[in-house]
């Protein structure tokens, strides 16, 4: 299992943002998974995507990496940030923005307002 440990520390320090997820961004397979990247997605951020259903090892490695039971998981440069509750409830209060802001990942303002006041 430090295998697995070690390719998810890699991917997650790797890349500025990551999305454990089942499925892939452009074919999710899960709700929970289709909500989180679809407001990546509709927000512009670029990321890395890593199917779970692709590895059991991953799947199993990932919620032990994070001590998070639950897929997806959103990584942003390196730190975890939570699963579909939490980054709903942050795109929502705005405070997605301000972390992708503070971190310096690139993201569509005007598409996270969108959001926002579609669900307001």
């Amino acid at each position: 299992m430090s295998d697995v440990k070690t390719s998810i520390d890699q991917l997650v320090k790797a890349n500025d943002v990551v999305l454990f997820m089942k499925g892939t961004k452009t074919m999710p397979q899960c709700g929970f998974s289709s909500r989180v990247a679809g407001v990546l997605n509709f927000m512009g951020v670029e990321y890395q995507d890593v199917n779970v259903l692709a590895d059991a090892d991953i799947r199993q490695g990932i919620k032990e990496y994070s001590d998070w039971p639950t897929i997806p998981q959103l990584y942003v440069k390196g730190e975890f940030v939570g699963g579909c509750d939490i980054v709903t409830e942050m795109t929502l209060s705005g405070e997605l923005d301000q972390l992708f802001a503070a971190k310096g990942v690139g993201f569509d303002k005007d598409a996270a307002d969108k959001i926002r006041e579609a669900n307001a």
